[in-house]
């Protein structure tokens, strides 16, 4: 990040926490910091609201992590595994108790798929979905007919579904947050910090003075802070959409180990992103298209989603997306300033992980309350 001397338009202003990015991460730590009332807290965004990976995903809100349930036992143990499903099944009731409610922001409740075209595949899916049910999570099985039948797929041998997921237009849900922050929190776009010094922010426009400082850039921590440089790395993530089809899938879909994924819209748009295996600039940092990767996107809908044949594709984005270096979130600040914060690296489950981690990051900050293991930057710090 840096600014020409020429864009720099300086006003000197005073914040008691400034918060650098405007997507789900920025605007959920600002709503869990502006119940506290006496507090003066600054949003400051590149460019504008949702106009990173926050606003370029396909809107899911999902459950648990990037890897099976099975995996993330065999890497964190059962019961951590437990609590880190947890932590994602409670982000989405805060968001709908806080955010989400009656409002019209295209929010469906209706279950997330995983689905394999290869007998492997579908052994592992079964294996996860057999501890999930000895755990009390609530997860279905099913065979060739009911993928088929239920989500109008075809290739697929069968699959599992994870019932509480949902799925969301991911700016009208940022829009919602963004309604609901109290009157302490001031908003700045089109601002580009190039500095944190400390107690100092520095934007192309604004010399900001505070207490403390939020990093809220995911994909772009380390742009900021060569602290992250070997913890959130940016990934590119591509996605298509169709024109409005008639609804008939019944949820949003995982295949290919949760590299691919697809869902169709309230409103019936197909949207579908993924093939990061086919991109051989997987992190390169900035969001144009991969024509390679396009092909495939626009080749799946042909060959796995037979009622879409002749639908027109109408829409091609991509956006840049922060993985962390096992998967999940970090959340903390930083050991060489503890009044710096941070928190990202969602490994590509930004809607359905922010908003809690943005919770418990505000209740370290105001209240000293200790951050769950799995989330804590501190793992990496050794």
């Amino acid at each position: 990040m840096s600014v020409s001397l020429w864009n720099k338009i300086k006003k000197n202003v005073e914040y008691d926490v400034v918060i650098i990015g405007g997507g789900i991460s920025g605007l959920s730590a600002a709503y869990w910091l502006s119940k506290y009332s006496d507090l003066r807290i600054a949003i400051v965004e590149k460019n504008t609201i949702g106009s990173g990976a926050s606003g370029r995903n396909a809107g899911f809100i999902t459950c648990g992590s990037v890897e099976h349930f099975s995996r993330l036992v065999s890497l964190h143990g059962l019961e951590e595994s437990l609590k880190i499903w947890k932590f994602s099944e409670d982000n989405l009731s805060l968001l709908k108790e806080h955010i989400i409610k009656d409002k019209d922001i295209g929010f469906e409740h209706c279950g997330s798929f995983s689905l394999a075209t290869e007998k492997t595949e579908l052994d592992e899916l079964i294996s996860s979905a057999n501890i999930m049910k000895d755990n009390n999570i609530d997860v279905e099985i099913l065979n060739e007919i009911d993928v088929k039948s239920r989500l109008g797929v075809e290739k697929f041998i069968g699959g599992i579904k994870y019932l509480n997921d949902a799925t969301v237009n991911p700016i009208k849900l940022l829009n919602e947050i963004k309604n609901n922050l109290g009157k302490n929190v001031d908003i700045f776009e089109n601002n580009e910090v190039y500095e944190v010094n400390n107690s100092l922010v520095k934007t192309n426009q604004l010399d900001i003075k505070t207490s403390s400082t939020i990093y809220a850039l995911n994909g772009y921590t380390s742009f900021i802070d060569k602290f992250f440089e070997n913890k959130i790395y940016p990934t590119r993530g591509q996605v298509v959409s169709t024109e409005k089809a008639t609804p008939f899938m019944e949820g949003a879909c995982y295949a290919n180990s949760f590299l691919d994924y697809f869902r169709q819209s309230k409103e019936g748009e197909f949207v579908i992103g993924g093939f990061r295996q086919e991109n051989e600039e997987v992190t390169l940092n900035h969001d144009g298209i991969n024509p390679k990767v396009n092909k495939e996107l626009e080749n799946f809908i042909k060959d796995y989603i037979p009622k879409l044949k002749d639908v027109k594709i109408n829409h091609r984005w991509s956006g840049i997306m922060g993985f962390s270096t096992d998967g999940q979130p970090m959340v903390g600040s930083l050991p060489s300033n503890q009044e710096i914060f941070y928190l990202g690296g969602y490994t590509g489950h930004g809607l359905g992980l922010a908003f809690h981690c943005a919770k418990v990051l505000v209740d370290l900050m105001m209240e000293g309350t200790q951050l769950p293991v799995f989330l804590s930057g501190r793992r990496f710090e050794k």
